[in-house]
């Protein structure tokens, strides 16, 4: 069981961020955008998007592939979950 806990944390550390969340929904929704789309969507820099869709990558939330001009981001079948869970969250009253 504690084996898994790294795992577990970086996949929290991985969405623990009100921009990553958003991306995260917004991918849900719309797979296939660029880092710009995101930016553009969510009010944020280039840059920020840029080193956010990055750490999700990294936490095994959001695949990125690469076309001839731009990367698409989408959800990988964890970044799924996350979401799931995350609208499960947001659904339910303290």
């Amino acid at each position: 069981m504690l084996k898994d806990n790294p795992r577990l944390a970086a996949i929290a550390k991985g969405f623990a961020n009100k921009h990553r969340i958003g991306m995260l929904i917004l991918l849900d929704k719309t797979a296939g955008l660029s880092v710009g789309e995101l930016a553009d969507v969510l009010g944020i820099s280039f840059r920020t998007a840029s080193e956010h869709s990055s750490r999700l990558a990294s936490a095994g939330l959001v695949l990125k592939s690469h076309t001839a001009q731009q990367v698409e981001h989408s959800l990988t079948p964890t970044g799924k979950r996350v979401v799931k869970f995350l609208k499960e969250l947001k659904s339910k009253k303290a």
